[in-house]
C-alpha cells in the first residue's frame, strides 16, 4: 500500500507543478481512462503462474513476492482503476484458464510473435510456461471486447527482451550449424579436426543473423502497435523500450565479445522500436534504458544500495519445481537477502525488486503527465 501512497504524493507533486504553483486550478488527470490493458512478458506479468505449484511456494511476480506491486498494478492504483489482475492463468503442470475480467495480458517468458518463448518446454508444452506471444495477447483481447479497443484504455506494452535472450542463447548452436553449412557448401576448408578456421567467419554470420532477428521482432511489435491496437481504435499506448541487458547480474558473467553483442542487440531494438513510432500522437515511449544505466551510474540518486547484486538467495532451496527454481518467479521471505528492500535487480536476469517497480511506474507517470496524458 505504500507503494500506492508513495506515486499518489509524487504525482501530486508533479500535477501542481504543471499547474503552475498554488492556486484553485483543475489538477484532475487529463485524461480520465475507463480501463487499462497491458501486454508483454515478464516486467509487466502481474500473475500469469501464480497457480499451483508456483503459489504454493509463494510465488507468482517475477520480483520479490510479497507485499510489493508490480508497476502496471500501480499504474492502474493511481488512474483509479480496478486492480490489474492476469487475463490467463496456468503453466508448470496447471490447465490455463482465462478470466474474462482481467486484462492484464503479459506473461513471462513472452516472446513478440514467437510463441516458443523462455521456459516453453517443447516436449510437454504443459509442463513449462505458457509464453503465450504477445501477437496472441492482443489477438486473445481483440476477441474479449468483440474486435476493437474503446478508445478509453490506456494500453501498456513491454516486450522484447525474451527475443533478445532467444537470439543471444541460441548463438553457439548458430555458429555450429553454420560451420557446418560453410563447409558443405565449400565456403571453408577445414584445416583441422575441430575447423576452427572457420569459426570466426561463421561467428559473425551467425552474430549478424542474430542481430538482424532482434529488429525484426521490434519491427512486428511496431506493427502490432500500428495494426491491431492503433487502427483498432485505441488512442492512448504507451510503450517503454529494453532496459541495459548488459548490466544484470548475469550478463557481469559473460565474456567482453558476449556483452558487446547483447549491448547491440538493445541498441538495434530500441533504435528500430524509436523510428517505428516516431510521430505517432496516440502513442508515448519511455525511454526506460537511458534511466536504467543512469541508475547504474549513479545509484544513490534513486534510493538503490545496490545495483549489481540479486536481492533473491538462489542458492536457497525452495519447494517447487526446478523449471522456475533460479528466477524471482518464487522467490519471497524465505529467500531474500537481508537489507536488499532497495536492490535494483531481483534476480540474475535482470527482474526489477518491488522498489524499482515503483520507480518505473513514477517515470511512466512523469512521462504520461508530459505528454497530457495524465
Amino acid at each position: 500500500m505504500h507503494q500506492y501512497k508513495y506515486i499518489s504524493a509524487l504525482l501530486a507533486a508533479l500535477l501542481l507543478v504543471g499547474c503552475g504553483g498554488g492556486g484553485a486550478g483543475d489538477q484532475t488527470p487529463k485524461v480520465k481512462f475507463t480501463s487499462q490493458v497491458s501486454f508483454g512478458d515478464s516486467l509487466s506479468d502481474v500473475g500469469s503462474y501464480k497457480v499451483g505449484p508456483v503459489a504454493a511456494a509463494g510465488g507468482g511476480q517475477f520480483t520479490v513476492n510479497g507485499g510489493g506491486r508490480n508497476w502496471t498494478e500501480l499504474m492502474a492504483a493511481q488512474s483509479g482503476l480496478p486492480v490489474h489482475c492476469a487475463a490467463l492463468t496456468g503453466g508448470f503442470g496447471v490447465a490455463a484458464t482465462a478470466s474474462a475480467a482481467c486484462t492484464g495480458y503479459a506473461e513471462g517468458g513472452a516472446r513478440v510473435t514467437n510463441p516458443i518463448g523462455i521456459g516453453y518446454n517443447t516436449t510437454t508444452p504443459a509442463a513449462g510456461a505458457m509464453t503465450v506471444p504477445v501477437v496472441t495477447q492482443i489477438a486473445n483481447h481483440l476477441a474479449a471486447v468483440g474486435g476493437s479497443f474503446s478508445g478509453g484504455e490506456i494500453v501498456y506494452v513491454w516486450a522484447g527482451a525474451n527475443d533478445i535472450f532467444a537470439q543471444l542463447g541460441g548463438l553457439t548452436a548458430a555458429v555450429t550449424a553454420q560451420v557446418g553449412a560453410d563447409i558443405a557448401s565449400g565456403a571453408c576448408v577445414p584445416a583441422d579436426a575441430q575447423a576452427t578456421n572457420c569459426v570466426p567467419a561463421a561467428t559473425t554470420k551467425a552474430v549478424t543473423a542474430a542481430v538482424t532477428a532482434v529488429a525484426t521482432a521490434a519491427g512486428e511489435l511496431v506493427a502490432l502497435v500500428n495494426t491491431q491496437m492503433i487502427a483498432k481504435g485505441a488512442t492512448h499506448v504507451v510503450i517503454l523500450n529494453i532496459p541495459d541487458m548488459t548490466s544484470t547480474p548475469s550478463a557481469l558473467t559473460l565474456s567482453a565479445s558476449a556483452k558487446g553483442i547483447l549491448g547491440t542487440m538493445v541498441d538495434t531494438y530500441n533504435a528500430q522500436l524509436k523510428t517505428g513510432v516516431a510521430g505517432n500522437a496516440k502513442v508515448l515511449l519511455v525511454d526506460i534504458n537511458t534511466v536504467n544505466k543512469d541508475q547504474i551510474a549513479n545509484p544513490a540518486i534513486y534510493g538503490l544500495s545496490n545495483v549489481t547484486g540479486m536481492a533473491c538467495d538462489m542458492t536457497v532451496a525452495i519447494q517447487a519445481p526446478a523449471a522456475f527454481n533460479a528466477t524471482s518467479l518464487v522467490c519471497n521471505t524465505s529467500n531474500v537477502i537481508a537489507g536488499s528492500s532497495n536492490y535494483l535487480f531481483a534476480d540474475g536476469s535482470g527482474h526489477p525488486t518491488p522498489y524499482v517497480h515503483v520507480l518505473i511506474a513514477r517515470l511512466v507517470s512523469k512521462e504520461m503527465i508530459v505528454k497530457g496524458w495524465m
